[in-house]
């Protein structure tokens, strides 16, 4: 399958519509709170380091979606937050997520020291720690972490 990762600039121009209602399939829904959130402007992926990412299939579907803000709930400087990370279940195990992860992660080299998501998906957990992400930080509001400094090419090579 052929596709192609964009920079997302502005979210009301995208169809995201089939993703939110199968992630809401799923039990998830981060990805309604990321359309909510963009459209009353509490969170646009807009502040210095900040991402959003698409994945739009050969036939212009969007099958995949990330991106990365300052994380807000970090008392220390440099540490940015994987949100709304999601791959629609037909393109699964495809190296799609890998794709848009990697794609987040060198983008935040530029600006964060650091990057944390929270999940509690067994999946996800197995997706992040093969991808670099230590786990089990024993923090509330994140479950892995990522140091841009070294740990992410390790995991690369």
């Amino acid at each position: 399958m052929t596709v192609e990762l964009r920079e997302i600039k502005d979210l009301t121009t995208v169809d995201v519509s089939k993703l939110v209602e199968e992630s809401e399939a799923e039990g998830y829904r981060f990805l309604k709170r990321l359309v909510s959130q963009y459209e009353d402007g509490t969170n646009t992926f807009n502040k210095i380091g900040e991402v959003l990412y698409g994945v739009w299939d050969d036939k212009e579907h969007l099958v995949a979606i990330g991106g990365l803000n300052r994380d807000p709930y970090s008392t220390k400087g440099g540490v940015g937050r994987l949100r709304r990370f999601y791959i629609s279940q037909h393109v699964r195990r495809q190296g799609i997520g890998t794709m848009l992860l990697k794609e987040i992660i060198n983008h935040g080299r530029g600006h964060f020291s650091e990057i944390v998501v929270r999940t509690d998906s067994a999946n996800a957990d197995a997706f992040y720690r093969a991808n670099g992400f230590s786990a089990d930080l024993g923090l509330p509001e994140a479950t892995h972490s990522l140091r841009l400094n070294d740990a992410y090419s390790k995991a690369a090579e």
